[in-house]
C-alpha cells in the first residue's frame, strides 16, 4: 500500500500549525557594534552593526538605546541574509515611574526612629540623674556615704555620656543614607540621551545568522579646522609647515569607541530649494485729498498710494534624499549581496566643492561636549615673506608672510596657532583657502628692523598778485635701518620692506593737495589721463622708480599686480594712502622722503592741516 497519497492527504487536511512572531530584544550599545562615524559640520552619520539568529518566518527587532537626537527621517536599514524587511518604526521609550519607597528606605526610617527613641531615653535618664544629685542635701548625707555617692553619680553619668555620643553619630550615618537612598530614587531610572526604539519587522526565509546595518544621522555633534603654523627663519625652502588637525566635538549620548573615523567639509541641507524671484512692480505715487477730519487724524494730510508690499517668498520644500523607514526593504534575499563596507582610511577626495577626509587607524570619542584634536595632514608649504611698517601711527615692523597651498587639500576657515622659530607669536586666522590658492599670515613684530619717523618741516609761501593764495609745503623724511647680518634662512640677504604712508585730502574745491615726492599719477577712467587708454578703461600706473632698490606705488597697487581681485583699481589714491616698496641689503639704511603741497586761498583757516 503505498504511502505518498496518505502522506499528501494528510498534509492537506492537517498543515503545520502557525508560528507565532519571533521577538528578538537588542540593546544597540551592548549588542552592535560602531563601523564608521561620518561627521559633519552640525552633524554625524553612525554605521551600527547587529547580528541575531532569526527564525523561519515572522520577525519582529527590537532595539533599545537609540540616541535621542536622532534624526528619525534620516535612519535607513541596510544587510545581508536570506530575508526581507517588512517596515521600520521610531518611537521613544517612556521612562518608568519615580519610585516613591523601596525596602532599604523603610529599614532606614525604621532604624532612624528606634535610635531616636533610644537617644531621647539616654538623654531623660541622664536628666534624671542630674536631677537626683542636684536633690541630695549634704545634712540629709551621712558623710561616711558622701564618696561612694559621688563616684556612683560619675560612672552612671560617663555611661550615660557614651551612649548619647554614640547614638548621635549612629543618627548621623542613617541620615546620610537617607539622604542617598532619596537621592538615587529621585534620580534617572536609565540614561535619558538614550530613550528611542527602532523596531523592524523582518521576514526570514531560514532560520539562522543574519546581519542588519543601522544607518542614522545625529546632532549635537561636528568639527571645526585648527591649524598649527610654524615658521623656520633658518630655511629657505618650504619653511612653513603647517599641521591640518581638527577638533571633535560630540554629546550625542552615545560613545564612540575604537570607530573608523570620517571627516567630511560638505554641509547635508534638508527642505532647502532655489529661491523664487516674485514679480517686482512699480506704480506711480497718488496724492488724495482728505475727506474727513477724522480721516485726517489717522494719516494726517495728503496720502500716498504706495504699491502693495511684494508676497512673501514661498520656499518649496525638498524632499530628504536618503532612506526612511519604508515597508518591503529588501535584504537580497534573490540574489548574493556583498559584504557591509568599511569606509577607506584615506583621503578620497581633498579639493573642490568638497572634501572627505579619513583619519587614519581607530579613535576614540567620548560623549562628553569636550574636543578632541586629531591630525589630517602635515603640509610643507612656501611662503614670500615681507615686511610691512605704518611709521606715522607706529614704528614698529611687522612681519607677513603670504604662504601658498601648493597641496591637493582645501583649507577650512579656522583658527591658527603661529609659531616663529619654535616660540609662540600670535593667535591668526586662516579663511577658506582652495588648493594653489595663496593666503596671509602675520608672523609678529621684526625688532631687527627699525624705522625712524623724523619731525616734519614746514614751508609756507603766499604767490599771485590780484588774488593771494597760500603754499604750504611738507617735507617729511623716513630712514629704514636693516640691522640683520648677512646670513642663511630666509631672513637673510635683501628684504622686501613695504613703508606705507599718506598725505591729506581736500573735501573743498578751494583746497587742493598735490603730491610731489614721490609724484605718483592717480588712475581715471576718461580716457584723458596717461593712466588711461583710448576706451577710457582703467589702467593701472606703473610704480615710480625713487632710488636703487626703492619704488614708490598706491597703496594696493602690489596687490593688483599679483592678482589681488579685491582690489579696486579706480579708487587706488583716492584716500591719499600710497606705500614704498624697499629691497634693503643687510646692515644697510635707506632714506625715504615724502613731500606735498596744500594750496589755498590767502587767510583761508585749513582744519586738519
Amino acid at each position: 500500500m503505498p504511502s505518498t497519497p496518505s502522506t499528501s492527504a494528510d498534509a492537506e487536511t492537517n498543515p503545520p500549525p502557525f508560528q507565532p512572531i519571533n521577538t528578538v530584544d537588542l540593546v544597540s550599545v551592548e549588542d552592535s557594534k560602531i563601523i564608521s562615524v561620518s561627521v559633519y559640520a552640525g552633524r554625524a552619520e553612525i554605521t551600527r552593526l547587529f547580528k541575531f539568529n532569526v527564525k523561519t518566518g515572522h520577525n519582529q527587532l527590537n532595539i533599545v538605546g537609540l540616541p535621542s537626537v536622532l534624526d528619525q527621517d534620516s535612519l535607513r536599514v541596510e544587510g545581508r541574509g536570506a530575508a526581507t524587511i517588512h517596515d521600520v518604526s521610531i518611537s521613544t521609550i517612556k521612562p518608568p515611574p519615580t519610585p516613591t519607597t523601596s525596602p532599604l528606605l523603610t529599614d532606614l526610617l525604621s532604624k532612624e526612629k528606634k535610635t531616636q527613641k533610644a537617644l531621647a531615653r539616654a538623654l531623660k535618664s541622664l536628666s534624671s540623674v542630674e536631677t537626683y544629685i542636684s536633690s541630695v542635701r549634704v545634712e540629709d548625707l551621712d558623710v561616711s556615704n558622701l564618696r561612694n555617692v559621688v563616684q556612683q553619680y560619675d560612672a552612671t553619668a560617663g555611661e550615660l555620656d557614651d551612649r548619647v555620643t554614640e547614638l548621635e553619630d549612629e543618627l548621623k550615618k542613617i541620615d546620610e543614607e537617607l539622604k542617598k537612598e532619596r537621592q538615587r530614587l529621585a534620580g534617572p531610572t536609565g540614561n535619558d540621551k538614550l530613550n528611542l526604539k527602532a523596531t523592524i519587522g523582518v521576514f526570514a526565509d531560514f532560520e539562522g545568522e543574519i546581519k542588519i546595518a543601522l544607518i542614522y544621522a545625529v546632532h549635537r555633534a561636528s568639527w571645526n579646522a585648527a591649524y598649527d603654523i610654524r615658521v623656520d627663519m633658518q630655511t629657505k625652502e618650504k619653511p612653513i609647515t603647517l599641521i591640518y588637525k581638527a577638533s571633535i566635538v560630540q554629546n550625542t549620548g552615545e560613545d564612540w569607541v575604537d570607530v573608523p573615523l570620517t571627516l567630511e567639509t560638505a554641509s547635508p541641507t534638508f527642505g532647502v530649494d532655489v529661491p523664487t524671484l516674485e514679480p517686482w512692480t512699480l506704480s506711480v505715487q497718488r496724492f488724495y485729498a482728505k475727506k474727513s477730519k477724522s480721516f485726517a487724524m489717522r494719516g494726517g494730510g495728503g496720502f500716498l498710494d504706495a504699491p502693495p508690499p511684494p508676497r512673501p517668498m514661498v520656499m518649496r520644500s525638498m524632499a530628504v534624499g536618503s532612506a526612511a523607514p519604508t515597508d518591503q526593504m529588501s535584504m537580497y534575499s534573490e540574489a548574493p549581496v556583498p559584504e557591509i563596507e568599511h569606509r577607506g582610511l584615506q583621503v578620497s577626495s581633498k579639493g573642490g566643492v568638497s572634501a572627505t577626509f579619513g583619519v587614519p587607524g581607530l579613535i576614540t570619542i567620548p560623549s562628553d561636549d569636550v574636543g578632541h584634536n586629531v591630525t589630517i595632514v602635515k603640509l610643507a608649504l612656501d611662503a614670500d615673506m615681507s615686511w610691512v611698517c605704518v611709521p606715522k601711527k607706529d614704528n614698529r615692523v611687522h612681519l607677513k608672510a603670504k604662504i601658498k597651498n601648493a597641496s591637493e587639500y582645501t583649507l577650512l576657515a579656522g583658527s591658527a596657532s603661529v609659531y616663529v622659530d619654535g616660540s609662540f607669536i600670535s593667535k591668526s586666522d586662516v579663511p577658506l583657502v582652495s588648493p594653489e590658492e595663496k593666503f596671509e599670515c602675520p608672523l609678529g613684530l621684526d625688532p631687527s628692523i627699525r624705522v625712524t619717523y623724523h619731525p616734519r618741516t614746514k614751508k609756507v609761501s603766499q604767490s599771485g598778485f590780484y588774488t593771494k593764495s597760500s603754499n604750504h609745503t611738507f617735507t617729511q623724511r623716513i630712514t629704514v635701518h636693516n640691522t640683520k647680518a648677512s646670513a642663511s634662512g630666509i631672513g637673510s640677504g635683501n628684504l622686501n620692506i613695504k613703508v606705507i604712508d599718506q598725505v591729506p585730502i581736500s573735501e573743498d574745491s578751494v583746497i587742493t593737495v598735490k603730491l610731489v615726492q614721490p609724484a605718483l599719477v592717480v588712475p581715471v577712467a576718461d580716457g584723458t589721463s596717461a593712466s588711461a587708454t583710448s576706451k577710457g578703461e582703467l589702467k593701472l600706473p606703473s610704480p615710480i622708480k625713487v632710488a636703487s632698490g626703492v619704488v614708490a606705488m598706491w597703496d594696493g597697487a602690489d596687490e593688483v599686480e599679483q592678482g589681488g581681485e579685491s582690489v579696486d583699481i579706480e579708487s587706488l589714491g583716492k584716500e591719499g594712502r600710497f606705500c614704498w616698496v624697499c629691497s634693503v641689503p643687510p646692515l644697510a639704511k635707506i632714506g625715504l622722503t615724502l613731500q606735498w603741497e596744500v594750496a589755498a586761498p590767502a587767510n583761508t583757516n585749513i582744519y586738519g592741516l
